[in-house]
């Protein structure tokens, strides 16, 4: 269990091209804990997954930090712990090896099929929502255009890439792994060693709020919930 002497440093960082918005929910407590908001930069078409976690790491301005990354933010966090002296490291709705990775992104890093993605298509997010049709539609567009603001081009390649092609070929023990059974992202089927949180979504973080909100303090300090029950709360 983790001290708690003094303020404990949590530095989040959001999933492939979201905005730290995704935590505008996520309260911790704050004679305890400190938050800071990690935001995606721009890579050199060229850098490698690893150059990228070093300069992320500049973002790092305490020692012995707790490191939390949703989804692709979760794969650059492990990356970015292999030069740091983390006290927690935990990942929501992500993967810890290339095993957990579903066939499709498999495939794709095999044939190369990734590279066919539009990713262009992410500079017309403002104009879709002005024709979308529906409450349904209404309401997924604004959530894209309020969360899923990192729509640069050189970024979405580079992060698809490094998302499907990375090099990890067994899952880092230390690692605190929390998942939702209806990722249809990563699907469950292909997750090991987690705490699995019933009906959890790939956007649990921003939808299930509450249940994180109550118990990722525990899961922070601990690295686990000690009542098992509790995982399967819907709150």
């Amino acid at each position: 269990m983790i001290s708690t002497k003094e303020v404990l440093h949590v530095y989040l960082m959001p999933g492939m091209a979201a905005n730290a918005s995704i935590f505008e929910h996520i309260k911790l407590p704050e004679d305890t804990f400190e938050v800071h908001y990690l935001e995606w930069l721009i890579p050199d078409r060229r850098e490698s997954l690893q150059d990228y976690a070093l300069r992320m790491n500049k973002f790092i301005k305490h020692d012995k930090p707790i490191l939390i990354g949703v989804s692709f933010g979760g794969v650059v966090v492990q990356e970015m712990s292999k030069y740091l002296d983390v006290q927690r490291l935990i990942i929501i709705s992500s993967v810890k090896c290339r095993e957990e990775l579903p066939n499709r992104m498999r495939f794709a890093a095999k044939t190369g099929i990734y590279r066919l993605i539009p990713t262009g298509l992410m500079n017309y997010v403002d104009h879709f929502e002005k024709i979308a049709i529906g409450d349904f539609a209404k309401k997924r567009a604004k959530l894209y255009r309020q969360y899923l603001s990192v729509n640069n081009k050189i970024y979405l390649d580079w992060a698809i890439k490094h998302m499907v092609l990375w090099n990890c070929d067994k899952a880092d023990e230390k690692v605190v792994h929390i998942h939702g059974d209806k990722d249809v992202i990563f699907p469950i089927e292909h997750i090991g060693n987690c705490i699995k949180l019933k009906g959890g979504t790939h956007i649990m973080i921003i939808n299930r709020f509450r249940w994180f909100n109550r118990y990722l303090p525990e899961i922070i300090l601990t690295g686990k919930i000690n009542d098992k029950g509790k995982i399967e709360e819907r709150i």
